[in-house]
């Protein structure tokens, strides 16, 4: 058990019995009445955000998330296979629990798993990615209807937004939280 006091971003709670990421937190001392926590918190589960507020001192239940490094190595069916790069076990994750991630993973590549009692929760990517350009069409010089972007396949399959003289095969930067093309890898 711990207090509001503790209350950190990434802290997990165990709450009605969900379990609750925080994402962001502030402690409020008002000139009048009692101090209290408010916390914008996230379902692990389901990914619903909500705003909650806790008076100050609180007992509150904290559950025990291990993360650790894992390395993808395939896909399965619907299932994705990573294995634990300090003893080399490994897990598989549901498409449920990768969710969004799957858009900008490739094999071998390094990842972060959060566990609760050896259940995987959330799957988290390096924040950017260098991804190869498998198709897009050949941009025309002055065509600037569109903002001076135009779609673009990625190698896992995932159409990011590119300029209009990236060409087949280039590497780019890819954002994985947002999927934005953040600019050319320079070989």
């Amino acid at each position: 058990m711990a207090t509001t006091n503790d209350i950190k971003n990434g802290t997990v709670l165990k709450l009605e019995g969900n379990l609750w990421s925080v994402i962001e937190f502030q402690h409020v001392k008002p000139g009048k009445g009692g101090a209290f926590v408010r916390t914008k918190m996230k379902n692990v589960t389901t990914g619903k955000i909500i705003d909650k507020t806790f008076n100050a001192g609180l007992k509150i239940e904290t559950a025990n998330v291990d993360r650790r490094d894992f390395q993808y190595l395939y896909q399965d069916g619907a299932d994705f296979v990573f294995m634990d790069t300090s003893d080399y076990d490994q897990i598989t994750v549901p498409a449920a629990v990768v969710g969004d991630a799957v858009n900008f993973m490739l094999e071998n590549q390094n990842v972060t798993i959060a566990l609760h009692e050896g259940e995987p929760l959330y799957v988290d990517l390096p924040l950017t990615v260098e991804m190869t350009v498998t198709y897009t069409e050949p941009g025309l010089q002055g065509d600037r209807s569109t903002g001076g972007t135009k779609p673009a396949t990625i190698e896992t399959g995932y159409e990011i937004q590119v300029p209009l003289f990236l060409e087949q095969g280039t590497r780019v930067k890819v954002d994985t939280r947002t999927g934005d093309y953040l600019g050319r890898i320079k070989e």
